[in-house]
């Protein structure tokens, strides 16, 4: 196989990852690789392949242009672009933190989202809620998902479900129209946003999102998604892991998840679900811990929807955050078995 030219200048983006998986080790890499998709898995292993006899200053001066582009994006979503400038000039004076910065910018896609990122979410609202839906659900849709959860559960039910149809059936907005938007926002947001809107959305991004908003807003949104197109709404909550859900997992699953929930907060997440879903968390349980949770159940007589959405939605988010440890596996259904 050719040998790959050793200069980091000629080097691709794609090159560079290769690189920096290689200089990481297998166990490091392979820890990356998994949480990337089988396209980009593809094009690194290929690079990797190829790339062969590489100077080790090449490789040191790659890991560099890594460390600073990760410090910046930190610095970038911790404060902003200004903020991020005033501490990278401070570190490491004008002139690098300006090259490090158009780098930044010019290696990431959503150049604009990391500043988006760091707007108030209550600015966010007041501003989507005067724009157009489609507006608003291209913007949304290039937000982190929490964040965008927060933000559409605080607008009015009507801009809801409106939004959240649009984010689903943006992959076949034309890009005429995506084009049109994206010019509306640069008149509208001028320098302080800048950059170009990514063509992102799609049912994954709305199950995403769904996964983090409150229940109420869920419930809006899945409801007139129903009755707008059933087949759409079908597709988003397939993606969606819902709180009833639990009641397919493995019971290893359920065990660990458990470990991390108080008793107060499962029995109030219980108080308004299924038979089966509280059997099976009793089954999961010893029989000290669930003769307690059923007292725990029978005595908490009448309470608030919202505060059984609430336990449920903390319960869902400790599910996640194991999940992106890798310490389980949400598997919506039961269509899939795991073996221990």
């Amino acid at each position: 196989m050719a040998e790959v030219s050793v200069s980091r200048r000629r080097l691709t983006s794609i090159q560079k990852v290769a690189l920096l998986m290689i200089a990481l080790g297998v166990e490091k890499a392979s820890m990356i690789l998994k949480n990337l998709n089988e396209s980009e898995v593809e094009k690194i292993s290929i690079e990797m392949a190829k790339l062969q006899n590489v100077p080790a200053e090449v490789i040191s001066e790659v890991i560099v242009e890594f460390y600073e582009m990760m410090t910046a994006n930190k610095f970038i979503v911790q404060g902003g672009i200004d903020y991020a400038r005033e501490l990278l000039e401070a570190a490491w004076g004008k002139k690098r933190a300006e090259d490090v910065l158009k780098r930044v910018e010019a290696e990431t896609e959503v150049s604009a989202f990391y500043l988006l990122q760091t707007v108030d979410d209550k600015q966010l609202i007041n501003f989507l809620q005067n724009e157009h839906p489609q507006t608003a659900a291209l913007i949304l849709s290039n937000l982190r998902p929490r964040q965008a959860a927060a933000i559409i559960s605080e607008m009015p039910e009507e801009m809801q479900y409106e939004i959240a149809y649009r984010i689903a059936t943006m992959e076949k907005t034309s890009p005429e129209l995506v084009e049109d938007i994206e010019n509306v926002l640069r008149e509208q947001l001028g320098n302080l946003f800048g950059g170009n809107l990514s063509k992102t959305g799609g049912v994954e991004t709305v199950a995403e999102i769904l996964n983090s908003v409150n229940r109420t807003a869920e419930k809006n949104i899945l409801t007139h998604l129903r009755e707008r197109d059933s087949q759409l709404a079908e597709e988003v909550t397939n993606l969606m892991f819902l709180f009833e859900d639990i009641v397919h997992l493995p019971n290893a699953t359920i065990q660990r998840i458990l470990k991390e929930v108080d008793s107060k907060t499962l029995a109030l997440a219980l108080k308004a679900t299924s038979s089966e879903l509280k059997e099976r968390i009793f089954k999961n349980m010893s029989e000290r811990a669930a003769k307690m949770l059923k007292e725990e159940l029978d005595y908490l007589g009448p309470v608030r929807i919202k505060d059984v959405e609430q336990a449920q939605k903390e319960i869902l988010e400790t599910a996640r955050r194991l999940e992106e440890q890798g310490e389980i596996m949400l598997v919506r259904g039961e269509e899939e078995e795991l073996i221990e």
